[in-house]
C-alpha cells in the first residue's frame, strides 16, 4: 500500500506528517462535507444561473489558491497562510483575519455536526427524536473527533484519507445516474435565464456555491505540517480544487436541472431525493449513509484546522503563548478543547431552532468570515508583486461573493473580527510581564 511515508528523518515526519496525498485529502475532505449535500436545495430557484455560478466560483477559488501557494513559496520559513499574510501586511491585520477565520471554523464545525446528525437521523430516526437529543448527538460527534485529533495529526490525517475515499461515492452515484438519464430517459431541462435574470441572481448564487468550495485553502493553512510545503501545497491545492469543483458542477447541476425545482428546493436531502427518484429508496438509504460519512469526515478535517490555525498564529507571535502550548505529540490540546467547547456551546444554544435555518445562517457567516482571509491573502500578494493577475481576479471574485451574501452576514463577520484586538493586547501585556 502506497502511503505518504518517505525517506526523510523520523523527526521531520513527526513534525510534518503530511505528504501530497494526505494534503490533497485534507483539501478534498474539507470541501466535500455537509455543504454540498444541501447546496442543491438552495440553488434550485436559480436554475442555469447556478451552473454559471459554479464556473465562476471554481475559477475564483483556483485564482485564490494559486495566489496563496505562490505567495507562500516566496516565504518558505513562514508557517501557514495567516503567518504569511501577517508578515506582509502587518501583525494586527493578520490577527484580525486569522481570528475571524478561526471563529468561522469552529462555528462551521457546529453546523457540520448538526448536519451530520440530520443525516444519521435519516438512517436511525431516534437520533433526532427531539431537538435536545439531536443537539447532544451533534456535541458527541464534535468530541469524538476532538479525541481523534488529540491523538496526533498523523492519526487525524489517516482518518481523513479513508473518509475522503468513502465520501466520493454518493457524488459518483449522481454522475452515473445523470449519464444514464441523458441516454435512456427523456428529460425536460429548466429554461435558460434571461441576461437580466442571470446578472441579478449570479452574485447570490456565487456565494452559495462558494460555501461548498471553502476548504480549498486547507493545505495552505496547515503548511507547517506539510513536507516540502512550497511544492506540495500548490499541487495539493490545485488538484483538490479542480477535482472537487468539477464534481460539484456536474452533480449539483444534474440535481437542479433534472428534477422539478420546487421539489429540490423543498427537500432537506436533495441527493437522497435524486437517487430515490431514479434508483429507489434502498439506494437513497445508502446515499444518506455516505452523506453522514462525508459530514463526519469534513468535521474531522475542520477540527484539525481549528487547532492548527491558532497554533500557527501563536508560533508566529500573533497570539499569546497560551495558544502555542502543545502536548508531547505536538498537539495544541488547549486550543482544541477551547474550540470544541465553543462549537458545542453554539450547538446547545441553538438546539431549539430549525436545523435548516441554523445551517443557512452558519453557511453565510462562515463564508463571509473566510472571505476576509482571502482578501488579506490577495492584498498581500499584490503588495509583494506575486501572482498579480490571479490576485486581481481573486479580489473581484470576493467582492461579488460579499455582495451576494448580504449586509447582515457581511456585517456580522466584521463584528467577529473586532473581537481579536483584546486578545492581541493580551499578547503584548504578556510580553511586558516577561520582560
Amino acid at each position: 500500500m502506497v502511503t505518504d511515508a518517505d525517506f526523510t528523518s523520523a523527526a521531520d515526519n513527526s513534525r510534518r506528517p503530511f505528504g501530497f496525498w494526505t494534503a490533497t485529502a485534507l483539501v478534498v475532505g474539507g470541501m466535500i462535507g455537509s455543504g454540498v449535500f444541501l447546496v442543491p436545495s438552495a440553488l434550485a430557484p436559480y436554475g442555469w444561473t447556478g451552473v454559471v455560478a459554479w464556473v465562476v466560483s471554481i475559477a475564483g477559488t483556483l485564482a485564490i489558491g494559486w495566489t496563496l501557494s505562490r505567495l507562500a513559496a516566496t516565504m518558505p520559513d513562514v508557517s501557514g497562510a495567516i503567518a504569511v499574510t501577517a508578515a506582509v501586511i502587518g501583525p494586527l491585520p493578520g490577527v484580525l483575519v486569522g481570528w475571524s477565520y478561526w471563529v468561522a471554523v469552529w462555528s462551521a464545525n457546529a453546523a457540520i455536526a448538526i448536519a451530520a446528525t440530520s443525516y444519521l437521523a435519516a438512517l436511525y430516526p431516534p437520533v433526532a427524536a427531539t431537538p435536545v437529543t439531536g443537539a447532544l448527538v451533534a456535541v458527541g460527534l464534535i468530541w469524538v473527533l476532538t479525541a481523534l485529533n488529540l491523538a496526533g495529526a498523523r492519526r487525524a490525517g489517516e482518518f481523513q484519507v479513508v473518509t475522503t475515499v468513502l465520501k466520493l461515492l454518493p457524488l459518483l452515484a449522481v454522475v452515473a445516474i445523470a449519464a444514464g438519464v441523458g441516454r435512456s430517459v427523456p428529460v425536460t431541462l429548466s429554461p435558460l435565464p434571461s441576461p437580466r435574470g442571470l446578472v441579478t441572481g449570479l452574485a447570490s448564487a456565487v456565494t452559495l456555491t462558494l460555501f461548498a468550495l471553502v476548504g480549498f485553502e486547507a493545505a495552505g493553512i496547515v503548511a507547517g505540517r506539510v513536507r516540502d510545503a512550497a511544492r506540495t501545497v500548490l499541487r495539493a491545492t490545485m488538484a483538490g480544487t479542480v477535482v472537487t469543483g468539477v464534481l460539484y458542477l456536474i452533480v449539483c447541476s444534474a440535481i437542479v436541472l433534472l428534477l422539478p425545482p420546487r421539489a429540490v428546493a423543498a427537500s432537506p436531502a436533495p441527493f437522497a431525493l435524486f437517487v430515490a427518484t431514479f434508483w429507489g429508496e434502498a439506494a437513497a438509504f445508502g446515499v444518506a449513509l455516505f452523506a453522514a460519512i462525508a459530514a463526519i469526515g469534513a468535521l474531522n478535517g475542520w477540527v484539525l484546522i481549528q487547532g492548527e490555525l491558532p497554533l500557527g498564529m501563536a508560533r508566529a507571535g500573533l497570539l499569546p503563548r497560551w495558544f502555542a502550548r502543545t502536548s508531547a505529540r505536538d498537539v495544541p490540546v488547549r486550543v482544541l478543547l477551547l474550540s470544541s467547547a465553543l462549537a458545542s456551546a453554539l450547538v446547545l444554544v441553538n438546539a431549539s431552532r430549525s436545523l435548516g435555518g441554523m445551517f443557512t445562517a452558519a453557511m453565510l457567516l462562515s463564508t463571509c468570515a473566510t472571505l476576509w482571509l482571502y482578501v488579506a491573502i490577495l492584498v498581500a500578494a499584490l503588495a509583494r508583486r506575486v501572482a498579480v493577475v490571479t490576485a486581481r481576479g481573486g479580489l473581484a471574485f470576493t467582492a461579488v461573493a460579499f455582495w451576494g451574501a448580504g449586509a447582515e452576514a457581511a456585517g456580522l463577520s466584521v463584528v467577529l473580527m473586532l473581537t481579536a484586538p483584546p486578545v492581541y493586547a493580551l499578547r503584548g501585556a504578556a510580553r511586558k510581564q516577561a520582560a
